[in-house]
């Protein structure tokens, strides 16, 4: 009896911490919410609500809030639910080819303080990328208030990551093979905490369906142009990963069997018509301008023939996407945002001449609702994830006072 009361309380204790990150997550997406709305979301009673809510409180996370709304009929209006101001934050690293952008970002996806700096990533060390990241942390942690736990670092990379341990197996325009980049971090940083890193265009879907233009999506597919281009697709409201986390790189589908060798390999992937270097080949760009493609297509006042072409060609490829996933959104984030600003009708025309009418019929093409920070946003999603998982324990092992240890 005395085992099975045993298990009974572990058992408990277990959906007790299971109740308290789903009802945090809700609170993080909601920013400011309701315990009524709580209490009909989760189908708990409003005893169990009150219950978790006076805990998140107690660990700092959450506050009380004033009412959500106006009062509807008789009786007040609910209790509201907020972020606590100086909650738990994370830090979210967005690594290109020649730069990194680094953020402290809060619960709600509210970005506290941000900066950036380039890097010597197409062929520098990783140790280097790494010890450059590591001093773009500190100063964005010596911001923090004093009594702010960080839980957690999350890092997007253009690149294969395995899922299972973060490995970077191939970051082919970093010149990267199986690097174990977050270890490099902590070790620069002298910290123990952990590190989540996944792939930039998978971490820009996740980032758009729950913030984004796919809020309310659960079918929808982020296209990135960051010198290569991969994608990253949401289908049922979940992200697709593939058994080892590789999924989504539709740049190296192919595309034209007789084009140019692609850096992957193969011949005539998607990538080399409308890679970053095809592009810039095609407008004449400089080299050194290629990792900030996005900025010189912002300054063409009109589409050359050559851009019109590429237009087509992105839509074109598009449609086998549109074709193999059905999606209801197709968000084009990246250089790909200035490009489809500039040759818009060229990749809906070259989408259309190629896709499926049943598909074709349901999807929408769009620019991201969170500009150029998607992929971050996603970085802190995903360092964000154990605090939803268990809170108690995430919080447990947080660091407090960082800044201290960094100084140290």
């Amino acid at each position: 009896m005395s085992r099975q009361r045993a298990g009974l309380g572990t058992n408990q204790e277990a959906v007790r911490r299971h109740n308290l990150g789903t009802l945090l997550r809700h609170v993080h997406r909601a920013g400011h919410i309701s315990r009524a709305e709580l209490t009909s979301m989760m189908g708990l009673n409003r005893s169990t609500i009150a219950g978790l809510v006076a805990e998140l409180e107690s660990l700092g996370v959450t506050e009380r809030a004033l009412p959500v709304g106006a009062r509807q009929g008789a009786g007040r209006p609910s209790a509201g639910v907020a972020l606590a101001d100086n909650g738990p934050y994370v830090i979210a690293v967005d690594l290109g080819v020649d730069r990194a952008a680094v953020a402290r970002v809060g619960l709600g996806g509210v970005v506290q303080q941000r900066t950036e700096a380039p890097i010597d990533g197409g062929g520098g060390e990783a140790w280097q990328v790494g010890a450059s990241v590591a001093a773009l942390i500190r100063g964005v942690v010596e911001g923090a208030p004093a009594a702010a736990p960080l839980v957690g670092i999350g890092v997007s990379v253009p690149g294969l990551v395995r899922r299972s341990d973060g490995l970077i197996r191939l970051a082919p325009n970093l010149e990267w093979h199986d690097v174990s980049f977050g270890s490099i971090v902590l070790a620069a940083l002298g910290l123990d905490i952990p590190v989540s890193i996944a792939n930039d265009a998978d971490l820009g879907a996740l980032a758009e369906h729950q913030r984004g233009a796919g809020v309310g999506i659960d079918d929808l597919i982020y296209v990135s142009g960051n010198v290569g281009v991969g994608a990253g697709v949401i289908t049922g409201g979940h992200r697709l990963q593939g058994a080892g986390g590789y999924a989504g790189e539709l740049g190296h589908l192919r595309f034209n069997p007789q084009g140019r060798p692609c850096h992957c390999g193969n011949l005539g992937c998607w990538e080399t018509e409308v890679g970053a270097h095809a592009i810039a080949e095609a407008i004449h760009c400089p080299a050194d301008k290629v990792a900030q493609l996005g900025e010189v297509l912002g300054g063409f006042d009109k589409p050359t023939r050559e851009l019109r072409a590429t237009g087509t060609a992105l839509g074109h490829g598009l449609a086998s996407i549109v074709n193999a996933f059905n999606p209801r959104l197709v968000v084009l984030g990246g250089y790909f945002r200035s490009l489809f600003m500039l040759v818009g009708a060229e990749v809906n025309a070259g989408l259309a001449d190629r896709a499926l009418p049943a598909p074709l019929e349901s999807v929408t093409l769009a620019l991201p609702g969170l500009g150029e920070d998607s992929v971050l946003l996603g970085a802190a999603e995903i360092a964000f994830e154990p605090l939803f998982v268990d809170p108690v324990a995430a919080l447990g092992n947080a660091l407090v006072d960082v800044r201290s240890r960094l100084a140290g």
